[in-house]
């Protein structure tokens, strides 16, 4: 089974952790990010992993090499330009597509700054029973953004901030409102209907492909612990989550 880590950003909301290594590096009850992140898609059978780099790129580079990449085959996407998670799931793609016979097989795709107990085995197997192009983990919670979906849990809108009127690509008359966590299955036909250039999110693309009929579902994660490390603060309560209750 096969992944993808995004890795590369900046950061630049846990400075002063990120001035000198990257975000992927930052540590939570001595482990990295990154090692957590790998060890959870090991978890699940995952044994090729493509990882995007950027900021402090050699750094990754060398503590992967330094733990002999976690057991696991590691390829790496470099970008010198940030291209946000669409373009940089475009530049990896062909890690997924340079096996021909391999295009029924599903991937993970997960942000290393979010720490989980999301069951990714629950995720991959609705994704492939239920035949979607992509499948996206879900959750209610108070967030600043949120992805619209109908009744049987397909992809219709999104909505920024509570005063934005909501982007609407499939019509529906009730609405659910979720919050994304960052982890999601693919398949890799969705890789070759990627039409989107340069930097560009994912969720421009899904939504596009919603509107064309494409079944891009929804995966309600409420039950699991999940919890984005994008601030200092976020890190100290992950760390405090992590001694209670290891995930």
């Amino acid at each position: 089974m096969r992944a993808m880590v995004l890795a590369a950003g900046l950061g630049t909301r846990l400075r002063p952790l990120t001035n000198e290594r990257p975000k992927a590096l930052v540590e939570i009850g001595g482990r990295t990010l990154l090692e957590i992140t790998l060890a959870r898609l090991a978890s699940v059978g995952v044994r090729e992993v493509i990882i995007n780099v950027h900021h402090f790129a050699d750094l990754v580079l060398q503590y992967l090499k330094a733990n002999d990449n976690f057991g696991l085959q590691v390829e790496i996407s470099r970008e010198e330009l940030l291209l946000d998670t669409g373009g940089g799931l475009k530049k990896a793609s062909w890690f997924f597509l340079q096996y021909p016979n391999r295009m029924d097989e599903s991937f993970i795709l997960h942000n290393v700054d979010v720490v989980s107990t999301i069951d990714l085995q629950r995720l991959l197997n609705f994704h492939n029973e239920n035949h979607a192009l992509a499948t996206l983990a879900v959750q209610e919670r108070d967030s600043s953004r949120y992805l619209l979906f109908d009744e049987q849990g397909e992809l219709c809108g999104r909505r920024i901030g509570r005063d934005q009127e909501p982007e609407i690509v499939r019509a529906t008359a009730n609405l659910q409102a979720f919050a994304f966590s960052g982890i999601q299955v693919i398949s890799p036909r969705l890789l070759t209907d990627i039409t989107e250039e340069g930097v560009f999110s994912i969720i421009a693309t899904y939504l596009r492909l919603a509107g064309q009929g494409e079944k891009i579902l929804a995966f309600r994660a409420d039950e699991f612990y999940w919890r984005d490390l994008g601030k200092l603060d976020d890190l100290r309560q992950a760390e405090q989550d992590l001694a209670n209750s290891p995930f």
